[in-house]
């Protein structure tokens, strides 16, 4: 392992999820899903995003999830009926899962958020207090997906949140390892920006996209960060994955989002060009990770001790000695993290 990976290692155990949080999440989305499976015209249920994809950072927030309503149950609503928006559903969702919820959180309340209800709980854990979104979905007459809401338009999306778990989720465990640790580095470096340039799904998207199997963790972001910069410097789409969901859209500009990835892609192509130096890693990836990892001590030194520490043979002649050549070894310094370089 090099000091690449061996760094990125260390950004992954201050960025990774707290373990009671997240089981909370998942109990809170499980409770959700049991509940809103009573509801009228309910065929099923699933879960969405970062919990069965495992990719959760810290903190942890939204428990995605949706339940699949029976479109031949509401004739009147959505596109393949009478065109009802979906506005009054969610809010007859939101009066049965609040009450059931109640039952074991006594605190918690349900809203909505774009796509459906949104509960929250009042009963933090580990300093955190997972939320619930739970999409209303309808099933479609024709075509993959479903129909999911936008409640900010009160209309309705093709979707399709089911297949896009069972897509990220493939592969050989190693495989889906390593994609997972990449888009949690990548959620991470994404969320050091005050307005983040992407969203967690378009993340996932390049993931699952560009990383192959036989990658390490360090060669995967790098390539990650590389395609995805070359694509949005060229102008070119993230399309769906499943095929039904128009193309994936930026947070921010083009420009500003095609800067942040080049200066990423720039940093972690240095850091893997010099990755027996730790202190090279180190000054290469606090660019990228600059809230997680600290420069070395010669960045801040003007060079002065990056000459010092450099091996330099220096003869006998130049000592005043006699015999042969002898080389001077530096000593060791520290990084900027703490870890001996």
């Amino acid at each position: 392992m090099g000091h690449t990976e061996d760094i990125l290692n260390d950004i992954r155990s201050q960025i990774d999820a707290h373990p009671q949080p997240l089981a909370e999440a998942r109990t809170r989305l499980e409770l959700a899903r049991s509940s809103a499976i009573g509801f009228r015209g309910a065929k099923r249920t699933y879960r969405s995003g970062s919990l069965p994809q495992q990719t959760f950072i810290h903190p942890v927030g939204d428990g995605d999830g949706g339940v699949v309503l029976d479109r031949r149950v509401y004739p009147q609503l959505g596109p393949d009926g009478g065109g009802e928006t979906p506005a009054d559903i969610t809010e007859e969702l939101c009066a049965l899962l609040g009450p059931a919820v109640r039952k074991v959180y006594p605190k918690a309340r349900c809203g909505t958020s774009k796509r459906g209800p949104k509960i929250t709980f009042g009963q933090p854990v580990d300093g955190q207090d997972p939320t619930v979104d739970l999409v209303v979905a309808l099933t479609r007459k024709e075509g993959a997906g479903l129909w999911i809401p936008n409640l900010e338009t009160n209309s309705w999306e093709a979707s399709d949140p089911e297949r896009h778990v069972v897509l990220f989720t493939s592969g050989e465990e190693s495989l889906r390892r390593t994609r997972r640790r990449v888009v949690r580095l990548l959620k991470a470096w994404n969320k050091q920006y005050g307005q983040p340039g992407f969203s967690s799904h378009n993340l996932t998207v390049w993931a699952w996209e560009f990383v192959e199997p036989g990658m390490g963790m360090a060669k995967a972001l790098s390539t990650v960060l590389s395609k995805a910069a070359l694509r949005v410097e060229t102008g070119k789409a993230t399309k769906d994955p499943a095929g039904v969901s128009p193309n994936v859209k930026l947070l921010v500009g083009r420009d500003v989002a095609a800067r942040r990835l080049r200066t990423a892609t720039d940093g972690m192509a240095e850091a893997l060009a010099h990755d027996g130096d730790r202190d090279a890693v180190l000054s290469a990836l606090s660019r990228v990770f600059y809230r997680y990892v600290g420069p070395p001590v010669s960045d801040g030194l003007a060079g002065k001790v990056a000459a010092l520490r450099r091996p330099s043979p220096v003869t006998t002649v130049a000592l005043g000695l006699g015999g042969p050549a002898a080389s001077v070894r530096p000593t060791r310094a520290y990084g900027g993290n703490g870890h001996h370089a």
